[in-house]
């Protein structure tokens, strides 16, 4: 359809013509409200915004001394998170003199990595900072 034609056909309707794709040949056109395709716009933008904040980095704090029971419901976390997508860092967190007993917190640490069921891999592996061991994991 020519331009002038669109035009004219819009004019009795009431609308506006839109070049929805811009780069075909030839251009395709809607007849529609303006105010009413940038609302739609608007909307696909903030789905997909929302789409997009799923994948930011998750914490789970661990101690040196909990129990079994306390680090199976860090488990359970751990594997929700990895099971929607979220690479996570770990952080064993000790205290006073555990701080320098090394071997001993690092067997703690693979003690919890073996107890995690999902098939992970280790994106950094672990390293002493701060106030405890730091380890990032992510879903293979």
């Amino acid at each position: 359809m020519k331009l002038s034609d669109a035009l004219k056909l819009a004019n009795e309707k009431g609308v506006d013509v839109i070049e929805v794709v811009p780069g075909a040949t030839p251009p395709v056109t809607k007849l529609i409200s303006y105010d009413k395709y940038r609302y739609q716009k608007e909307k696909e933008q903030k789905k997909e915004r929302l789409g997009q904040k799923t994948a930011g980095l998750k914490q789970i704090q661990i101690s040196a001394r909990a129990a079994q029971n306390d680090l199976l419901i860090k488990v359970h976390q751990l594997e929700k998170f990895l099971n929607e997508g979220h690479p996570i860092e770990i952080n064993m967190r000790l205290r006073g003199r555990e701080k320098y007993n090394r071997d001993w917190a690092r067997q703690k640490l693979e003690a919890f990595l073996k107890m995690i069921p999902v098939e992970y891999k280790i994106v950094s592996e672990p390293k002493f900072g701060g106030r405890g061991m730091l380890v990032q994991v992510a879903k293979k």
